[in-house]
């Protein structure tokens, strides 16, 4: 199971609010080939850390296995949406026009140093993963320790808010 996290909380000249931006990176991926098979809801989140930033919106999507890209090939493709976007990388944790990141790919545990890092590495963190990979996959479990989706949402730190859009 190749799963991707996508967010956004700035509205963008061309596509518009960030829930329409993030609208459009979904039709982003299937235009480069990647063949989004299953979408969350879209959630609204606040930043994390908290911040003064606007409100994120988030999903998780599920991709087709059906490409022959490895981890890191896979990666530059989503950079590559993210900068047809208009997404630079100044400092971590800034507000952004949109956001992609590899979550799991097929269960895979990456090495000390490799990038990507597999799974994500805060996922079990952030309630704006794990509730969206609820969604899609309700029974996914972590590669390291096969924990499941509630046990890690049962552990999130507290104030990070998070409410269903659709």
């Amino acid at each position: 199971m190749i799963l991707v996290a996508l967010g956004s909380n700035l509205p963008h000249p061309d596509y518009g609010s960030p829930l329409q931006v993030c609208e459009a990176a979904v039709d982003a991926l299937k235009q480069a080939g990647l063949r989004p098979i299953r979408r969350s809801r879209w959630f609204e989140t606040t930043p994390v850390p908290a911040s003064d930033q606007p409100n994120f919106i988030n999903a998780v999507v599920e991709l087709s296995p059906e490409f022959d890209l490895s981890p890191q090939d896979l990666l530059k493709e989503l950079h590559k949406i993210e900068a047809l976007f208009g997404r630079t990388r100044e400092r971590r944790n800034e507000a952004r026009l949109l956001d992609l990141d590899i979550i799991d790919f097929n269960g895979r545990v990456s090495g000390k140093g490799q990038i990507p890092v597999l799974p994500h590495a805060r996922m079990g963190e952030r309630a704006f993963v794990l509730y969206p990979l609820r969604d899609v996959a309700p029974h996914w479990r972590h590669p390291e320790d096969g924990e499941g989706i509630d046990e890690l949402i049962s552990r999130l730190p507290e104030g990070q808010g998070i409410r269903v859009l659709a």
